[in-house]
């Protein structure tokens, strides 16, 4: 089993944000334009955790390299069903470096997106809080 997808399955965010390298980009199903960074993108997949309900994984699929991932996905967002794939890629310290998701209906990304438009200050601010963590730490 894929880290990332035990990490998901398991909620558990700490270990989510573990396996993002610092450089990771994060494409949104819902956005135009990528999110760049640990910070944002960790906080991001804690807003998600909070808006999925039934959340589960149905498959995984693997390249031979174990660099690139494709993990399936089903979930209900505002009593909509959704599948979805996170595309996973991993640096060569073995961390995500690239994550972008895709879902479908287009009712349930519409919900997701609404969703997620809910939690956006409160992941700014997840994010924000972080950063400054960090920069006092250094």
């Amino acid at each position: 089993m894929h880290p990332f997808r035990q990490a998901v399955e398991s909620q558990d965010a700490a270990a989510i944000e573990a396996l993002l390298a610092d450089d990771v980009v994060f494409t949104s199903p819902v956005a135009f334009k990528p999110y760049p960074g640990k910070a944002l993108t960790a906080a991001i997949l804690r807003g998600v955790i909070r808006v999925f309900e039934d959340f589960r994984y149905v498959r995984e699929i693997a390249d031979p390299n174990e660099r690139d991932a494709a993990l399936v996905f089903e979930a209900t967002v505002a009593g909509k069903k959704l599948t979805g794939c996170d595309f996973i890629h991993l640096d060569d310290e073995g961390k995500v470096d690239d994550l972008t998701v895709m879902v479908r209906p287009l009712s349930a990304a519409t919900a997701l997106a609404e969703a997620m438009g809910t939690q956006f200050d409160r992941i700014q601010q997840e994010a924000t809080e972080q950063l400054r963590r960090e920069s006092a730490d250094a």
